[in-house]
């Protein structure tokens, strides 16, 4: 089962997940959430103790609160440019860490292409 990122991202973007991810470009950054692509995801779990806000979950304990990322995670994870860096938090980032509901303000954008390390 690959991971997934869930709603805690949403306006937070930490990419200390990213950096922790053995797959390059498994991470795929949108304008303020980030995706992974379940088809490059190799389940090793090192994404879910680096991330700040708890968003990287196994597909198989999402909540069903957050059924809806599981999808959305391989729809976005198309479209957006991989990364593997860590690139800092978004600058609203402490402002919206312990937000819970947070769906409304997903950007479908595309994040900057970071390019490689």
């Amino acid at each position: 089962m690959p991971y997934i990122v869930a709603e805690p991202c949403i306006r937070c973007r930490y990419t200390d997940c990213a950096e922790a991810c053995p797959v390059d470009d498994c991470f795929k950054l949108g304008k303020n959430f980030m995706v992974i692509d379940p088809e490059t995801c190799i389940d090793c779990g090192a994404c879910e103790p680096a991330c700040p806000v708890n968003a990287c979950l196994p597909e198989d304990e999402v909540p069903e609160k957050w059924q809806k990322y599981v999808d959305l995670n391989a729809r976005l994870a198309k479209d957006w440019p991989g990364i593997n860096r860590n690139i800092g938090p978004l600058p609203e980032a402490e402002e919206y860490k312990d937000i819970e509901e947070k769906f409304e303000d997903l950007s479908e954008d595309p994040g900057e292409d970071v390019g490689d390390d």
